[in-house]
């Protein structure tokens, strides 16, 4: 029984990874086993006993898969909880800071070089209310474990999420109050309050500085943040800033059988805030129910770890699609760049989805979209998505070179960017895993360049930079390096985006394949 089991859950996976197009329906039957379920001998109108087993593994294997897909949020955001917090420890009193950067050594999705980075993870129904204390010239982000914006009160959706720089203290600080699901207590006076959907909240804060090797500053301004309980501030525990740069960390999310028990860990804190009850019902379906014992046989751990690796798989086809849900990612008509909001206006800076990734057409979730996001990048807010000018940022992505093929670590390339990149602060190009979207372990100190390293220029303005295993001769100084044998894909990084930037007038070179 065993390996009959086992085999079929092997079968499922295969369904699940390989193409659906381009295969007529016999030969896409013979080659994944959808004829074997479709299949199955029924005796009198009734299963066999194998028949019966092998179809409950498979709905076991089915639903596990779908919930992973779901909850592809919360796992992005339980990948990083749980990797931070194996290493430098829990609490809200504890804010790890990448104080020298943060390198490839810290396995996260998409994360940025050219800034400092502190993040945290608070439980409200365990602590409390809570309170941020935060300095001047921080951009900072609350998001609850969907990595849903926070509201503010007062403000509707406008600064949902933001603290900080593009929040409503305008970058002049101040304190965050963070408030449980439901909360109906008295709410003191002086606090900007956000009021989260679910107890458990994710800190995401950055720091900027302007001499890349003098990070002290930056470093220092970071640990003036403070947490602690709204209504034990004397009694708080004291802060610790562990530097996180350079140590190893897997922060990515999480892609094996142990997903499932965070989920129970999610559902036994959350219970009705974490889902309605059609999913709960899923999740129930699995064995995952709040207050009940979650303790799958090794038959069952074997069929759920093979749904979790299949799901992440799944999600990775998905990330690295131009289209989705029919809408095109693509930034520019005539280039390969990629944008998650290439279609967002000033007046509609979301395009055609709000923050919580419903359909403003439809009134659905778009969960494919939803997916693409979350496989490869984390954490969006108002700010980030400003058409202001010099506010926010701007995020272009190329998975393919000027020809639509994805990109080789064995191959060199190189992009162009023109003259006076339009950015208020500054921009930069990052390389990232096509495995895992966390950066680009080559061997160089980071895997990013940008304005602040000072790239030379061309005659006319213009940059030129070149990605591959080598350096052009003379060119070491505008060079990322690749590594053969891995794919990769790259980001550029627009900070404080100006006019020519946000009505695209401005616009860069594809990658392309260099001679």
């Amino acid at each position: 029984m065993k390996t009959t089991r086992t085999l079929n859950v092997l079968a499922a996976a295969l369904v699940g990874v390989l193409p659906m197009s381009g295969l007529p329906a016999q030969s896409l039957a013979q080659e994944t086993g959808f004829d074997k379920l479709a299949n199955l001998p029924f005796v009198e109108n009734r299963p066999t006993k194998e028949t019966a087993q092998t179809l409950r593994d498979e709905l076991l294997f089915q639903r596990a898969t779908q919930i992973y897909l779901w909850a592809l949020p919360l796992i992005n955001t339980l990948g990083m909880q749980v990797g931070s917090e194996k290493t430098f420890g829990a609490g809200y009193n504890v804010l790890p800071i990448w104080k020298q950067r943060l390198d490839a050594k810290t396995l996260v999705t998409t994360p940025n070089s050219d800034v400092l980075y502190a993040m945290s993870y608070v439980d409200l129904g365990k602590d409390g209310p809570l309170v941020m204390e935060a300095p001047t010239g921080l951009q900072g982000i609350l998001d609850d474990y969907w990595q849903r914006p926070i509201p503010v009160d007062g403000h509707g959706g406008k600064f949902a999420g933001d603290v900080g720089l593009a929040g409503p203290d305008g970058g002049k600080g101040g304190k965050f109050l963070m408030l449980p699901p439901g909360y109906n207590g008295a709410v003191p006076k002086g606090y900007y309050v956000y009021r989260s959907a679910t107890n458990n909240v994710f800190i995401f804060l950055r720091g900027f500085y302007e001499d890349p090797k003098n990070l002290t500053p930056a470093a220092e301004h970071l640990q003036k943040t403070k947490i602690y309980p709204l209504n034990g501030a004397a009694g708080a525990k004291p802060m610790k800033y562990p530097d996180a740069s350079g140590v190893p960390v897997d922060m990515l999310p999480i892609s094996d059988g142990s997903v499932f028990d965070q989920l129970k860990r999610l559902v036994d804190s959350e219970g009705d805030n974490l889902a309605g009850p059609d999913w709960l019902g899923m999740l129930a379906a699995i064995g995952i129910v709040k207050g009940q014992p979650f303790n799958p046989d090794a038959q069952t751990r074997e069929i759920l770890h093979r749904a979790a690796k299949t799901g992440y798989k799944m999600s990775r086809v998905i990330g690295f699609e131009e289209t989705v849900s029919g809408r095109s990612f693509r930034e520019y008509p005539d280039r390969q760049w990629l944008n998650p909001i290439a279609d967002g206006t000033p007046a509609n800076p979301g395009g055609p989805f709000d923050l919580n990734w419903h359909r403003k057409d439809g009134n659905y979730l778009d969960l494919n979209t939803r997916i693409w996001f979350f496989t490869d990048y984390y954490s969006l807010s108002p700010g980030m998505l400003s058409q202001n000018p010099g506010k926010g940022a701007k995020y272009v992505i190329g998975f393919t070179d000027s020809t639509g093929t994805p990109l080789s670590g064995g191959s060199s390339y190189k992009i162009n960017l023109p003259p006076n990149v339009p950015a208020a602060n500054f921009w930069s190009v990052t390389l990232y895993e096509a495995e895992n979207a966390s950066g680009l372990a080559n061997g160089q100190p980071f895997p990013s360049l940008g304005s602040r390293d000072k790239p030379a220029e061309n005659a006319d303005g213009s940059t030129t930079l070149y990605l591959g295993p080598k350096a052009p001769a003379g060119e070491e100084g505008n060079w990322l390096a690749t590594v053969p044998g891995r794919g990769f894909f790259a980001i550029l990084r627009l900070y404080g985006p100006t006019e020519a930037a946000l009505d695209k007038r401005w616009k860069p070179g594809d990658i392309e394949k260099a001679q």
